[in-house]
């Protein structure tokens, strides 16, 4: 591998990551809780079977236009910090932080959310109380925080596992229903005609379809430390989507498959149901498993790549240099990580999973936007930089998904005011929390010089880099 001082802010996280990994960190983040509980809402909003399942095909088209828009961003800059970078590059240092001073207060209610659930499900197997359930999410924070502290390579092991086997435990899920099951009382059996619903309903269960595939945008953090990011990051990111679109394609008609449609929609526990038809009892303590496995994989996702945006602030002079600072010897960004398992346990003990559910509804889907469109800023202001990987259709594929995370955030300003503007609040006091960091910083960014270096040599014409520069990893 050669020498990408001069072109990387984050050299010294070394590039462990390779295909699988990348893309077991992807998946692994897209598949949580979401396919267990939002088939239901969906159902209450649509009466077409038909119509649900063009649903989770369009939101799956929506996420690979995200993953496509991703896939150039983060080649062009193939750095820790994912969205971080991107949005620095594109608008400046301002929006950067933003971004960062936001994912830092709403995130980690992402990691305390997928940890209450966890904590529930456990509960099948061993009765906990209210207390009992918050102590499990702190010590399932915890373990993943040690882990990532510690070790990258143990942590992503742990990953890949845990993905290959959700995977495989949602497969299976669908195959055991339609095996075992003749479908005779399913919503497939029953005729209805393919008619759309009026728009608040569609848009609400589009929603609930999003939301199930989101985490596409967060993986991009922990790119900075996957080897041949040219070549290994789009072919990750496609795979990722197709994988999860078709797992939740097959996993839904399995549902209908079984169930009618009224049954999917009055049931909070419709995997259970699905499988109870299918197989007897039994099935409330297999899904729970598989819940418990799902948010399991999910969470220690999230705790890889979350806080590289952290470490990325941080060598960039916008956050306390320790945190920009790898450990010297497991080269782990030890410092964001544990900061980030610190603010997710207290998160625990702080709000309910319903209250942490909607927090994060507002918080991060405006500077999707803003990477997606400033993707297309970068193709005008820097048309000669090298890009290895360029999103196909433009600029019909990054506009699908702008006008798809428009209509996301009116709908949530329109269904939860109040959360929407505590969260664009919290965005906005952003600004003057910048300009006070940039007052009191005691010295530039440590990786000022570095970063100067990388946007120069993305001006340049293949034929003016340096050779080395041309070659890649």
């Amino acid at each position: 591998m050669h020498d990408q001082s001069a072109a990387s802010p984050t050299v010294d996280l070394p590039r462990r990551l390779g295909f699988w990994s990348a893309t077991a960190v992807i998946i692994g983040i897209i598949i949580g809780s979401g396919i267990f509980k939002t088939p239901a809402s969906i159902a209450q909003a649509v009466d077409s079977v038909w119509v649900i399942m063009a649903l989770w095909v369009a939101g799956g088209l929506v996420t690979l236009c995200l993953g496509l828009c991703m896939a150039e961003l983060a080649t062009l800059f193939p750095h820790s910090g994912g969205l971080y970078v991107y949005l620095r590059e594109a608008y400046g240092p301002v929006v950067a932080f933003v971004f960062g001073w936001t994912f830092l207060l709403i995130n980690p209610s992402v990691w305390s959310a997928i940890a209450i659930i966890f904590a529930q499900y456990c509960g099948q197997f061993v009765p906990l109380s209210s207390s009992g359930q918050r102590g499990v999410a702190t010590a399932l924070i915890l373990f993943v925080t040690v882990t990532n502290y510690f070790s990258v390579r143990l942590a992503v092991n742990i990953q890949n596992a845990a993905t290959a086997a959700k995977s495989f435990a949602l497969a299976a899920i669908a195959g055991i229903v339609f095996v075992m099951s003749d479908g005779t009382g399913g919503a497939f059996t029953q005729p209805t005609a393919m008619h759309w619903p009026a728009l608040p309903a569609l848009t609400a269960a589009f929603l609930a379809v999003l939301f199930s595939y989101e985490g596409v945008a967060g993986s991009c953090s922990v790119f900075g430390e996957v080897r041949d990011p040219a070549r290994t990051l789009p072919r990750a990111l496609i795979i990722s989507v197709v994988t999860v679109t078709l797992l939740y394609l097959l996993v839904n008609a399995a549902y209908l498959y079984v169930l009618p449609l009224a049954t999917v929609a009055s049931s909070e526990l419709v995997a259970a149901q699905a499988m109870a038809a299918a197989t007897g009892p039994a099935a409330a303590a297999i899904i729970a498993a598989c819940v418990m496995l799902s948010t399991f994989g999910a969470i220690s996702a999230t705790a890889i790549v979350d806080p590289r945006v952290f470490y990325a602030m941080a060598r960039d002079g916008l956050f306390f240099q320790s945190i920009g600072t790898p450990h010297p010897r497991f080269e782990t960004p030890h410092v964001a990580v544990a900061i980030s398992g610190v603010l997710a346990c207290c998160y625990v003990w702080m709000r309910s999973f319903e209250q942490l559910a909607a927090h994060f509804v507002l918080g991060l889907w405006p500077f999707y936007l803003l990477a997606v469109a400033g993707l297309m800023l970068l193709r005008s202001r820097r048309p000669a930089a090298v890009r290895p990987f360029r999103t196909p259709l433009y600029p019909l594929v990054p506009l699908v998904f702008i006008m798809a995370a428009l209509g996301l955030l009116v709908i949530s300003f329109i269904e939860l005011p109040e959360t929407s503007l505590i969260n664009l609040g919290i965005a906005a006091l952003g600004v003057p929390a910048y300009l006070g960091w940039r007052r009191c910083a005691p010295r530039p960014g440590i990786r000022a010089t570095a970063d100067a270096s990388a946007t120069d040599a993305l001006r340049l014409h293949p034929a003016e880099m340096p050779a080395q520069q041309q070659q890649g990893e």
